[in-house]
């Protein structure tokens, strides 16, 4: 049978690329994003060019109710899912005390929230099935902390204790459940930045330059390639930064 993919926060970036590495024929993607539908648009179109059937679907993964409507839409259209990307997620830059109740809410809905929305009703169906996969896209600053970043850290070192404690849980189901915590990767997060200040940045890391959004999207694959005693696992993809 074909597998069915859900992957949020596909419209761009690191989304954009695992959608793009995972599309062939006999898979089902469906993709989401919050606003921005006509990238998504695009993405679907370059999905069914590769063979893959495909689906978008808007919905904010910080709301519960409209978690539950995309993933009942998922069920009624493909009657499984097989695989779940985590991939939704904001950052926000400034001092500690400048970050309003408002923002840290908003951070941590969007990062953290998102993961228990989605996991919630995916995991109920891959337990019925005994099997299925899923991978939380975090960072490296929810491993060591970022200053000026606070809410961001804690968002990502939220996500990380969930992947390990989600594993542990559900392992015994052959349901594995890992996490990949990015560096500087090439993104749209990370335009904020000027030549200089990139520049710099790579000068830290050990490789040499930032990370691509198709080289998490490999690192994705081989994840799902890999057999059940993959799990739990916070796999970094720094470049040796951190």
């Amino acid at each position: 049978m074909s597998k069915t993919i859900l992957i949020t926060g596909a419209s761009r970036g690191i989304g954009k690329a695992i959608a793009l590495e995972l599309a062939k024929e006999d898979i089902n993607i469906v993709i989401n994003c919050a606003h921005d539908m006509d990238n998504l648009t695009m993405l679907r179109d370059e999905l069914l060019s590769k063979g893959a059937c495909c689906e978008m679907y808007k919905a904010d993964v910080s709301n519960f109710d409209e978690v539950y409507r995309m993933f009942d839409f998922t069920l009624q259209k493909f009657g499984k899912i097989d695989v779940l990307i985590n991939n939704a997620g904001i950052a926000s830059i400034g001092l500690f005390q400048h970050t309003t109740p408002e923002m840290w809410n908003n951070i941590l809905g969007c990062n953290l929230n998102s993961v228990y929305n989605c996991c919630h009703f995916a995991v109920n169906d891959m337990l019925k099935r005994h099997e299925g996969k899923i991978i939380n896209i975090s960072s490296v600053w929810g491993l060591y902390g970022a200053s000026c970043e606070t809410a961001y850290s804690a968002s990502k070192g939220g996500i990380n204790a969930f992947t390990k404690a989600l594993a542990k849980e559900l392992a015994p189901s052959n349901i594995q459940v890992n996490a990949i915590a990015c560096g500087a990767i090439d993104t749209s997060m990370n335009h904020h930045l000027n030549d200089e200040e990139i520049n710099e940045l790579k000068e830290e890391i050990p490789a040499g330059h930032l990370g691509a959004p198709a080289g998490v999207a490999k690192l994705v694959s081989l994840i799902l390639s890999s057999d059940d005693y993959l799990t739990g696992q916070i796999i970094q993809y720094d470049g040796g930064w951190i």
